[in-house]
């Protein structure tokens, strides 16, 4: 049966913001204080959807997160109205605001994993969401995040849906950014690559700068959970040297489609050792490596323009695969140089086009950050429950949408307002209606 890999792209929140919350993000931490601009932000984001759509392939939205999260707040003891909640968390707390108002849900790739029918043990596509345990303000997600994917895949003959993994740091889980999927084709059983920066219960840290937030245990446990082929399962450990340099997830680093997996040089602990593990997983399958070396695109160029947070995809009707790039790597002299040669050398790469997520880059997300890929068949896909998958109509009603309720600024004060607070729950309430999800914010739901 035709498959089809759909990429289900957050749509930015009204409370898009840089609050340099994401220690070990070079780009957050660097922008961290400045003025935002979310309505930008989500024309960006709803831009790169429609092209993506327009190059032919399948393309979903999720819906953003409720900011600020008032439930973290009155667990932790401000309570009152919604307004007499946020006013008492910013005056006593203001640090604890810049994170319930963040704005990172945008960033599906850390979403949740999923494994594809093809290769489960019942057949059903299984979603995770990470527990993001690594950061305070991204581990206010799963729930939510739980919450909407149960809600677009509904069907329980199809669709099989796990809490989130418990534990911590311990079993730290950062979603499919270090996550991989290789086969012949989307609807074929594929082989399975999870990235790890840590062991669980390491007595030592193995970076020296940032924090290795992906455990091996977490990723082990989301392959038992999902029933997949351990013939078919290799973890690999990425290069904490890597980490230290600002590639706090194996997506800043590498990108895999199909038989293909693109990657710096310094990407992994053991470059051979992944490769031979890659390839016994695959068998038949001839997996090609392309590798980028240091001396031609040094790490510090990969993670500031987001080289290999890119999405390499196979657009229908092309023999060649596309990289869907942020316009950093062009404008950066090295990756621009490199993907020049990497086109006219005809090897799987055929094509690099760039699209314009700065918003999104300047807190630290690239192309690759804003999706998370979910590999569906004719059936499963029109299972999808709600208006999830984008076309025309859905595209111009979701930039209406933004144009009425989003703002063109957004200061680090602003966050303390409560008109910004009745803003974001109003557009959240509407696009809920849009999307035909029902109630899937705790504001709708109390």
């Amino acid at each position: 049966m035709t498959a089809y890999e759909v990429n289900f792209d957050g749509l930015i929140g009204p409370t898009h913001n840089y609050a340099g919350l994401s220690f070990g993000n070079v780009a957050s931490a660097d922008n961290a204080l400045q003025a935002s601009n979310p309505r930008e932000a989500a024309l960006q984001g709803l831009a790169k959807m429609k092209r993506l759509a327009g190059l032919g392939l399948v393309q979903g939205v999720l819906p953003p997160h409720d900011r600020p999260h008032l439930a973290t707040l009155r667990w932790l003891g401000f309570a009152g109205s919604d307004e007499a909640v946020l006013a008492a968390g910013a005056t006593a707390e203001p640090e604890l605001l810049r994170n319930v108002m963040a704005a990172s849900p945008m960033w599906t790739a850390n979403a949740a994993t999923v494994a594809p029918g093809a290769d489960t043990a019942d057949g059903r596509v299984h979603f995770t969401p990470a527990n993001l345990a690594a950061m305070f303000h991204r581990a206010l997600e799963a729930e939510t995040t739980g919450r909407i994917l149960a809600a677009i895949f509904a069907d329980e003959a199809r669709f099989a849906h796990h809490p989130a993994l418990p534990g911590g740091s311990a079993m730290g889980d950062e979603g499919a950014a270090n996550h991989n999927r290789f086969a012949a084709h989307h609807g074929a059983p594929g082989v399975h690559m999870f990235v790890y920066g840590r062991r669980g219960f390491e007595r030592t840290a193995p970076t020296r700068k940032f924090p290795a937030r992906q455990a091996r245990e977490a990723s082990a446990a989301i392959a038992r959970l999902h029933g997949l082929d351990t013939a078919k399962t290799v973890f690999v450990r990425q290069n904490p040297a890597a980490i230290d340099a600002g590639a706090f997830h194996n997506d800043v680093v590498a990108v895999a489609n199909l038989n293909v997996l693109f990657h710096h040089e310094r990407a992994f602990a053991d470059t051979a050792k992944m490769r031979a593990e890659v390839q016994k997983a695959a068998g038949d399958l001839e997996i090609t490596f392309i590798e980028a070396a240091e001396d031609e695109v040094p790490m510090a160029d990969a993670v500031t323009s987001y080289l290999f947070n890119s999405q390499l995809v196979s657009l229908p009707g092309e023999d060649g695969m596309t990289l869907i790039l942020p316009i950093e790597a062009r404008e950066t002299e090295t990756t621009r140089r490199y993907l020049d040669r990497l086109v006219a050398e005809g090897g799987p790469i055929a094509r690099a086009e760039f699209l314009d997520v700065r918003q999104s880059m300047r807190n630290g997300g690239g192309p690759a950050c804003l999706r998370l890929r979910v590999v569906l068949t004719e059936d499963e896909l029109a299972a999808v429950s709600g208006a999830a998958i984008l076309d025309q109509g859905l595209y111009d009603a979701l930039t209406a949408w933004v144009g009425r309720h989003y703002r063109d600024r957004l200061a680090p004060d602003d966050l303390a307002d409560p008109a910004l607070m009745r803003e974001s729950f109003q557009a959240l309430d509407d696009l809920t209606e849009i999307l035909k999800l029902g109630s899937i914010y705790d504001f709708q739901r109390d």
